[in-house]
């Protein structure tokens, strides 16, 4: 079944690597095919049975001649996840992953308003009932794919079946099935392989080397840099888990202190006489660059970082560290000094066995534009920036 929890996409994470059976991997590459596709603006054909099927789009760059594709099938329906609903105001039944809203002739930018925006007028016109599994798995296949998480479904009943039969079956159209979809989105995480290195002489410590890693489905890298020698490496290994910051660590965003924490981490390690720090591609808590901007948007409008990420339709904090993990014991690391602020990674690296002997504390500089993103960490997200806070007053 699929996946559930605050981040319902990919909690269920094994820290174990594991060979995958032949037919594990074949359905791993219908999936993957279908994501693709969907990443693409292209329908993707959902089905349970010869019978119960639903072509699948986007809403992320849904395009008028493939909205219009899916009205030849049938009535269409918009699929959210629960945080959008909620923000919506709209699906009562709390233990839902997703709500199917009805949709009434809306064009493109319309549905994306409907999928994305503050404050939607008219929501109540829609008839709601919980997702199925054929639309939580298209919906899954664009959150894996950090397109924004909602789809539009058309039901394929009838001689429109036959339709889409042909051309599944010609190759036009490619399909695949909630199990296959659930399938790989659970196994995708569980094996993380190292795959090259290099040495990068860095300003903050000039013994830097990296070490580059892959997911098995192949979505994402991630990078441990590596400062010093192992054999050099204080006990506990100070160990820093940094979630990927374009605007941050790479243009020195004022939004936040990610690039100040980056930095400030490899300093310490030089100090220290080496150190590790991960480097995991979870760009907005996971929610990918372009969905970050769009919360950046909805920040604008006076709301605070989990409000703006629920009403795109994400969790607090869509991340998951079961790579993290793997990376750290790949490099034989198990005990730990942790510099973070941020006690979900406290508590990840501990379930998974390893030990955490104790913890730095990472502070940025704080700014009139960042002081309202550090405040919701700490209220919203229970980081521990209590001291960091102690000066915002004198920065409204």
């Amino acid at each position: 079944m699929l996946i559930d929890g605050d981040c319902f996409w990919h909690r269920a994470i094994v820290h174990t690597v594991t060979t995958l059976a032949p037919e594990t991997e074949e359905l791993m590459y219908h999936a993957e095919r279908g994501l693709f596709e969907l990443r693409k603006g292209r329908p993707l054909y959902i089905t349970e049975s010869a019978s119960s099927g639903a072509l699948v789009v986007p809403v992320d760059g849904l395009a008028l001649g493939v909205l219009e594709e899916l009205r030849g099938f049938g009535l269409l329906r918009l699929v959210i996840t629960s945080h959008r609903a909620q923000s919506m105001g709209v699906g009562s039944n709390g233990t839902s992953r997703g709500f199917s809203l009805s949709l009434n002739g809306e064009g493109p930018e319309q549905i994306v308003r409907l999928a994305s925006e503050n404050n939607v007028a008219g929501s109540g016109a829609h008839d709601v009932r919980p997702a199925s599994n054929i639309e939580l798995a298209g919906m899954m296949l664009v959150r894996l794919g950090q397109l924004l998480p909602a789809v539009v479904c058309a039901d394929v009943i009838g001689d429109r079946a036959d339709v889409v039969h042909r051309r599944v079956s010609t190759g036009t159209t490619l399909s695949v099935t909630p199990a296959e979809v659930s399938a790989w989105a659970t196994d995708g995480s569980i094996e993380v392989t190292h795959v090259s290195e290099g040495p990068v002489p860095l300003a903050e410590a000039d013994d830097a080397r990296f070490m580059a890693f892959r997911e098995a489905n192949g979505l994402r890298e991630h990078v441990a840099v590596l400062i010093g020698t192992q054999d050099s490496w204080p006990d506990p290994v100070p160990v820093r888990i940094h979630s990927a910051c374009l605007t941050g660590d790479l243009f020195g965003s004022l939004r936040c202190d990610c690039g100040e924490q980056l930095k400030g981490s490899l300093r310490l390690f030089a100090e220290q006489g080496g150190g590790v720090l991960l480097y995991m591609s979870q760009e907005g808590r996971d929610i990918g660059l372009a969905n970050k901007l769009r919360a950046y948007a909805l920040q604008e409008q006076g709301l605070d970082t989990v409000d703006a990420d629920q009403i795109l339709g994400f969790g607090s904090d869509e991340r998951a560290y079961g790579a993290a993990v793997q990376m750290l014991k790949t490099l034989k690391i198990d005990r730990v000094q942790l510099l973070t602020n941020n006690p979900e990674k406290v508590n990840a690296v501990r379930d998974a066995g390893i030990e955490v002997v104790n913890r730095l504390p990472l502070y940025g500089t704080l700014n009139r534009h960042n002081v309202a993103y550090v405040k919701a960490k700490v209220e919203r997200s229970g980081h521990w920036l209590s001291d960091m806070l102690a000066g915002a007053l004198s920065l409204k």
